[in-house]
């Protein structure tokens, strides 16, 4: 289906919950669709590959890194009509007004990022572009401690909550983080 106008859709949750599973997912089904698909990623994610975004669970797609959301600009083809953007927490502000610029010109927009940094704060950009787009996908991961649905990303530090003045990014999987819900979700003061 081809889309007849731009839009933003934002695709957040905590880690391990299937973001970038469901970013590509999309990307693909416009692939299908026969629609100009262009990738993007923050260059600081190189977790599983620089040139691809890549899931927890392995799927992968074709990406551009770049070191900020402006960058976007100067590679995007002329006949691209769908952009994707994953890791959007760590991209600074422009992204917001980029979006934004696309969508005016006609490009589906799919935004893939925490809403939340460990701290179960609002993480970079994703609040303002959720408040932005015309669709937003909340998904949930597993509960490490319960097995409830999880909406917060615990970091650990030697496999204990790390505390709140810890910084704010550092990029890891599995062996920094994990999945919990509000109640189990710990960070120190």
């Amino acid at each position: 289906m081809k889309h007849t106008q731009g839009l933003i859709e934002v695709i957040c949750g905590s880690m391990f919950s299937g973001k970038t599973d469901e970013l590509i997912r999309r990307l693909v089904r416009a692939t299908i669709a026969k629609q100009k698909v262009q990738v993007f990623k923050p260059a600081i994610d190189i977790r599983y590959a620089v040139e691809k975004v890549a899931s927890h669970t392995g799927s992968t797609f074709d990406a551009i890194p770049v070191q900020k959301a402006a960058e976007i600009r100067t590679k995007l083809e002329k006949d691209t009509t769908v952009v994707g953007i994953d890791e959007a927490q760590f991209f600074d502000p422009e992204v917001v007004p980029l979006a934004q610029e696309l969508a005016a010109r006609n490009i589906r927009v799919i935004v893939a990022g925490l809403d939340m940094d460990f701290r179960g704060e609002p993480f970079g950009s994703m609040p303002v572009l959720m408040a932005e787009a015309e669709d937003v996908t909340k998904l949930h991961a597993i509960c490490m401690t319960c097995g409830g649905n999880a909406s917060r990303t615990q970091r650990l530090v030697n496999g204990k909550p790390a505390r709140y003045d810890e910084p704010i990014v550092i990029v890891g999987a599995s062996e920094l983080y994990e999945a919990r819900c509000r109640l189990h979700h710990e960070v120190p003061r």
